[in-house]
Formats: C-alpha cells, sequence, structure tokens
C-alpha cells in the first residue's frame, strides 16, 4: 500500500474564496500535498481538473462541488460531491433527490461540516446537516476546520487572537459530529469519514487591522486526509483520479492533523490467521484477530470499539490488542500541543464481523 495526502473542499473566486486554481496548486505544492480537491460551492468548474508540476514536485488538482440550496432559509444541509460527471445544483432543493443524482452521474458525497455552529458576533448563522434520514451518502467530513474556526469566535477579540495565532485553533472533531458518526457505524452503515480544511484565504479587517485568515498553505498543513492506494500515482490524471475516488468510497483512510507533527506512516491493521485487514475492510473475528497500530512517534493512542473507548497507552509508538469479539474498531490519536491535548489521528474502522 502507498499513502498519499490530499487536502480537500476548498474555494475559489468561483464561489467564496479568493485564490486561483492555479494558486491553491502552487500552494499545495510547497506544502508537499500529493492531491488538493477544490469544491467550490454550486457550481463545478470545468478545466482546471489536471496535474500542476514545479521542478520535481507534482500534484493532482481535482475538481468536485459543495452543493446546497441557496434558498433555504435557514441554510443547512452541504453537500460535497466528488467525481460527478456533470453540475448539480439544480437538485439541491432536496437532499435526497441531490444524493439520488450524484449517485447516477457517477459521484461520491460526503456530508459537509455536519456540525456548524452558529457565530452570532459576526452574524454567522448555523448551517450543520440536519435530514439525517437520507440515504446513499459515502461519508462525512468529520472534521471541518473552518467550522471549528468558527465555533471559538465568542467576541472580536476572539477572532483577532485567532487569527494572528491561528496554530491555536484545532482541537479535534466536535465531540457531537463523533457522537453521529459512531452512531451511523452501530446502525449498520459503512459511513466514511474524512477531515477538510474548508479554505477560503479570507481577505479580513477589523478596523486598521488586515489579515488573510488562513492562507491556502497554512490550511495544506493542517486537517488533511490520508489514502493508502495499492500503488502510486502514475502521472495519468485520469487512471489517478479513478483510484483516488475509489479508495475514497472504500474507506481506506485517515484523518491526520498534520501541524504537530506529520502523520505520514500511520498503520492500523488487524491481523486473523489466514487473512488481514486494514482501515475500511472486513475482517472475520474467528480464531481471534490481534491489532496492530503504528504511529509517527509516541502519543496517546485511544482504541474505540462500537463507540466506546476500551483500550489506551500512552507514550507509545507500537500498540497492539488481541480479541475475538466482532465489534467496529477505530482509533483516535492525541499530541500536546501549543500547551493542550490536540487530536492527531482519526481512523477509519476496521469492520470485525462475527
Amino acid at each position: 500500500m502507498h499513502e498519499i495526502v490530499v487536502n480537500l473542499h476548498m474555494h475559489t473566486p468561483y464561489s467564496d474564496g479568493f485564490g486561483s486554481h492555479q494558486e491553491i496548486a502552487q500552494a499545495a505544492l510547497r506544502a508537499g500535498l500529493d492531491v488538493v480537491i477544490v469544491t467550490d460551492h454550486n457550481v463545478l468548474v470545468d478545466g482546471p481538473e489536471d496535474y500542476y508540476q514545479e521542478n520535481d514536485r507534482r500534484v493532482l488538482l481535482l475538481v468536485g462541488e459543495e452543493v446546497h440550496d441557496q434558498a433555504r432559509d435557514p441554510q443547512k444541509n452541504h453537500l460535497l460531491i466528488f467525481g460527478a460527471n456533470r453540475e448539480l445544483a439544480t437538485f439541491a432543493h432536496n437532499p435526497q433527490v441531490l444524493l439520488d443524482a450524484a449517485l447516477k452521474a457517477g459521484g461520491i458525497s460526503f456530508i459537509a461540516h455536519p456540525v456548524d455552529p452558529e457565530a452570532p458576533a459576526f452574524g454567522e448563522s448555523d448551517i450543520s446537516w440536519v435530514d439525517w434520514n437520507v440515504q446513499g451518502y459515502t461519508g462525512i467530513e468529520l472534521w471541518n476546520a473552518m467550522s471549528e474556526f468558527k465555533s471559538l469566535l465568542k467576541s472580536r477579540l476572539h477572532a483577532i487572537y485567532y487569527a494572528f495565532n491561528p496554530q491555536r485553533v484545532a482541537h479535534g472533531p466536535f465531540p457531537e459530529a463523533l457522537r453521529r458518526w459512531d452512531e451511523l457505524l452501530s446502525a449498520g452503515r459503512k459511513v466514511v469519514a474524512i477531515g477538510g480544511s474548508d479554505a477560503h484565504a479570507f481577505r479580513a479587517h477589523l478596523g486598521p487591522l488586515r489579515r488573510i485568515l488562513f492562507p491556502y498553505e497554512f490550511h495544506f498543513h493542517t486537517v488533511n486526509t490520508h489514502l493508502y492506494i495499492p500503488r502510486p500515482l502514475s502521472g495519468d490524471m485520469i487512471e489517478d483520479r479513478r483510484l483516488i475516488l475509489e479508495t475514497f468510497a472504500r474507506g481506506r483512510l485517515f484523518i491526520g492533523y498534520d501541524l504537530p507533527h506529520s502523520t505520514r506512516g500511520f498503520r492500523f491493521t488487524a491481523q486473523g490467521k489466514d487473512t488481514s485487514a486494514c482501515m475500511g475492510d472486513e475482517i472475520s473475528a474467528r480464531n481471534g484477530l490481534t491489532f496492530q497500530i503504528r504511529l509517527p512517534l509516541p502519543a496517546e493512542c485511544h482504541l474505540i470499539k462500537d463507540g466506546k473507548l476500551i483500550k489506551t497507552w500512552k507514550k507509545r509508538e507500537t500498540c497492539t490488542h488481541i480479541t475475538a469479539e466482532p465489534g467496529i474498531y477505530r482509533v483516535e490519536v492525541y499530541i500536546p500541543f501549543k500547551g493542550k491535548l490536540r487530536a492527531w489521528i482519526i481512523s477509519n474502522p476496521i469492520y470485525v464481523t462475527a
């Protein structure tokens, strides 16, 4: 398996962002990413999807869409769609109709910022997802970097502090989002969790103060989604795009907060008597299993089963756990950074069957 780093969910002037596709690709090259996925609001931009290269580095820029019903008041139910062969904003009036249309168009869908609280000090409303009876989505954007920033804006003083100290924003996915994910998994839904930057590179001002709120390059060092693909990217845009979308759909990925330290190299696998599994896979509990966890450096590691913490390791780089119990197993890893213990890695599950 080959690991690649993807930053997803960002915007350009085609909707409410401030940097071009070319500028995003250049920022991604500087940040050392492998892939970026641009998702402007209610428009599928044709043309910029391609490999971008600088010296011996290249990055694949893919184009998706963030679709929502602009006529809805209050605003809710934003959906990220990757890989669709047509623009889908015309279906935004009904989330289930939109999901059905995305599937028909060959796309995969992720519920964007499922928890996105209001920020009354700045006139920002709650834009969380509310229609949880829908079917047919691939997963949820468990950790959205800009939603977390928005939740901290209790006053203009808070805004100034975090605008000049962006490295202090991230703590982890909202507990409500984690609870919702575990409930969906426990109900038998194979829901893939991804992390998104929701990058806009906003030009902000407060009196005489001027600041770009979270430039793209800063975002690209923070909340990323790491994929395990069966072979290295080839440089063929069409083939690599297909491989990446298939990996998203399978859930062979984890969310990494790469600012404190790179999360490259994380592994979470299960080894049975005659078979093995990684994130997104099913494996039988017959004859027992050994979970193996490898971290890029010693940290606090939690093993979660069916939404409940069953094992904690502290200051460990490798962790093992033997079980014969079926269930949905996933990993959370925490690391001290800027005086607080922060989420560092959130894995997708391994599904252990009876």
